[in-house]
């Protein structure tokens, strides 16, 4: 498989300022965060200069655009909150439960967490509604886990699928390698293949996607291990899952698996937060 070295290309979205705050900024910006929005057309003109990058890249270089989204609040974000992250990391993670709240394995979301991927929802709804509309992903890729496959769903069902009266455009991707951090803490560990179908029957599995989750353990991944797995993730969507005449896609994971992407990327650190997006410009040069 081709390899990419990744760059972010400046100056588009607020996010990728050098003092961004995530706290100001907000988990859902209008427009996403996009900075040039005083002309009425600021998609067609965001889109033309994403145009003009493909049109002018020498050979072995392309660029993408992808909406990173955050799942919304699951059980085990309250009872991280519930405990503190010290007591969750040492104990409480390694349960399934307090007896109170079930976090594990596989968490779903809160109402709260739904609340906040509808927000998600809003945030295409409203871009979509202006005269000048934002360019939609043509790909859809998402973590396996409950809470991101949800978050998923739930921002664009009736955008990109299951609209009423029209065919389908596209329908997300079940990737593997973009789940959370592995191991140790239950609310990580994912469901069977069968359940994630039954739950969501409009996604499709990736080949060789086990029945079982093969790849927990109960010693926890390393911040190496995931940056490399996310690595792997990105150089396959530009070398085989996002066609060469393709631009936009969006992601649907995790803090942790969209932290280590931003890295490999060489975005700046950006605590995104749950049900978060966060749209970034991406240069791949093939290796």
């Amino acid at each position: 498989m081709k390899t990419f070295s990744f760059e972010v290309v400046r100056g588009f979205f607020l996010q990728t300022d050098d003092l961004a705050d995530p706290a100001v900024i907000g988990a859902n910006p209008p427009a996403f965060g996009l900075k040039q929005t005083s002309s009425p057309t600021y998609w067609s003109d965001f889109k033309s200069s994403i145009a003009k990058l493909q049109s002018e890249a020498p050979k072995g270089v392309r660029y993408g655009v992808c909406w990173f989204g955050r799942h919304g609040q699951g059980w085990h974000n309250v009872a991280e909150s519930l405990y503190g992250t010290k007591a969750w990391d040492e104990h409480w993670s390694l349960l399934n439960g307090d007896g109170k709240i079930v976090w594990g394995p596989d968490p779903e979301l809160t109402d709260l967490g739904r609340e906040q991927a509808r927000a998600a929802h809003k945030g295409w709804v409203d871009e979509l509604a202006k005269d000048d509309p934002v360019p939609l992903p043509t790909r859809l890729f998402s973590s396996p886990l409950s809470r991101a496959a949800s978050t998923c769903d739930i921002t664009f069902r009736g955008v990109l699928y299951d609209i009423k009266g029209k065919s389908d455009i596209v329908k997300p991707l079940v990737l593997e390698n973009l789940r959370e951090d592995i191991g140790e803490h239950t609310c990580d560990k994912r469901a069977t293949k069968t359940e994630i179908q039954k739950a969501f029957p409009d996604f499709v599995i990736e080949p060789g996607f086990t029945e079982q989750d093969e790849l927990w353990s109960e010693r926890r991944e390393t911040h190496e291990q995931i940056t490399t797995r996310l690595r792997s993730v990105l150089d396959r969507i530009f070398a085989e899952l996002l066609p060469e005449d393709e631009t936009y896609f969006s992601i649907t994971a995790h803090g942790g698996a969209i932290g280590a992407a931003l890295g490999v990327l060489g975005h700046k650190p950006y605590a995104l937060p749950t049900g978060g997006v966060i749209p970034v410009v991406i240069q791949a040069t093939q290796n």
